[in-house]
């Protein structure tokens, strides 16, 4: 078995909610010790579904470890700072402010491990926004996404925390591409990221698709994304009430499509630029096509004449596709009295090592164990512990709420 790539790696989570927790999620799937540092309340997505652990929690902390400190405490800080002597890197979300207070700032850090590599999730990058609070919302908000994205003419969000998943991802990037220049650099690499800054990365395409219409037309015009610039392409019901979506990106695909339903060769039909001007035509053609049939039917149909397409599920159906439970797609979560499949880290290859599941650590699970790792002997725990500065796993903590059964 080939070890994973960062089976050698610390890497320390000051994270709460989305952002950081995700970056340290991936970071655990290619092999890093993550060592998740939380303050005595948690993070808050411990207690968030009837007050205990919400999915983001269950789904981005296994495999790591758990130590509570409370870093409002001097003794908790020193205790800290001797877990990132430790560390090859760190990474957070705190806001700019709560840094500073703390004395996590990027040069705080490398007074006490000058190699450490210091990665932020903040909700702007340098500029005169730095020390402003954003959350994903907010990065839809201003970088263009919500604005399109309207329910009952309201500019609304959309749904899943994807930016928050992207600054995560970015993140990683930044402290992998750090990580291999590690033995150039004579400092340890600083790792911004800023939900805005990620927000317009994302948006890139279509900042410059706007840009260009304005030069070539003299207006700004948004470009169309892919279902309504191409007729077809989209979602269409069928006769037993279930949705289908078509992959119609070219002219083959629009051949392949009226063949495999039976629909007449019409050549005033027959490149995009014809279906673009006839567009209501078209989406009328295909949705009748599609209604006609069962969802299986229509499915075995496109199936044979290599048409792309897929079903629109619902999020309790998704994991039952055969190919999401295609060995090495999902790994099974004990947690607690319930179990979970949990989708793993998608770039994971045959032949590499996978790391035996650990579910979700109690909070400060892993005080004892880790601290001692750092270099904190006997004495100085059980000082800490008394002073309060750090706290271990209770029993029965952020339990969920029963639920009331309805008397039948």
């Amino acid at each position: 078995m080939k070890s994973l790539p960062l089976a050698s790696r610390r890497v320390v989570e000051l994270g709460t909610m989305v952002a950081a927790p995700f970056a340290a999620h991936i970071l655990s799937q290619l092999g890093a010790e993550i060592i998740k540092v939380e303050p005595p309340a948690g993070d808050p997505t411990r207690s968030l579904v009837r007050g205990g652990p919400s999915g983001t929690f269950i789904a981005y902390s296994h495999g790591k470890k758990s130590v509570c400190i409370d870093l409002s405490r001097p003794e908790g800080h020193t205790a800290l700072c001797k877990l990132l002597a430790t560390a090859d890197a760190l990474v957070h979300n705190l806001s700019p402010k709560a840094a500073r207070k703390l004395k996590l700032t990027r040069e705080d850090c490398a007074a006490v491990n000058p190699k450490l590599i210091y990665c932020h999730i903040r909700g702007y990058a340098a500029g005169p926004l730095e020390d402003d609070l954003a959350s994903n919302p907010v990065a839809e908000a201003s970088t263009g996404v919500m604005e399109a994205n309207r329910v009952e003419g309201r500019p609304s969000r959309l749904g899943p925390s994807y930016h928050d998943q992207f600054a995560g991802a970015y993140a990683v990037i930044g402290m992998l591409a750090a990580m291999l220049q590690a033995n150039q650099a004579p400092a340890a690499a600083r790792v911004d990221v800023g939900l805005y800054e990620t927000g317009l990365h994302v948006a890139s395409r279509d900042l410059v698709g706007v840009q260009l219409k304005k030069q070539l037309l003299g207006r700004p015009e948004r470009e169309p994304h892919g279902e309504f610039s191409m007729p077809g392409y989209g979602a269409y019901q069928t006769s037993d009430e279930r949705w289908i979506y078509l992959l119609m990106l070219n002219d083959t695909h629009w051949l392949k499509f009226c063949q495999a339903l039976e629909l007449p060769q019409d050549e005033s039909l027959a490149t995009l630029r014809q279906r673009k001007r006839a567009r209501e035509r078209v989406e009328s053609m295909v949705k009748a096509a599609v209604a006609t049939h069962t969802f299986d039917a229509v499915a075995a149909q496109l199936n044979a004449a290599g048409v792309g397409f897929t079903e629109v599920l619902p999020l309790e159906r998704v994991l039952d596709a055969p190919q999401a439970r295609h060995p090495g797609k999902l790994r099974h979560v004990p947690f607690r009295d319930f179990a979970f499949e949990v989708p793993e880290f998608p770039s994971l290859r045959a032949g590499e090592d996978v790391l035996p599941t650990q579910p979700p650590p109690d909070l400060g699970e892993h005080t004892a164990e880790v601290l001692k790792t750092a270099g904190v002997d006997q004495a100085q725990y059980a000082a800490l512990l008394a002073a309060g500065a750090i706290v271990e796993a209770a029993p029965n903590a952020f339990a969920w709420a029963p639920v009331r059964r309805e008397a039948m």
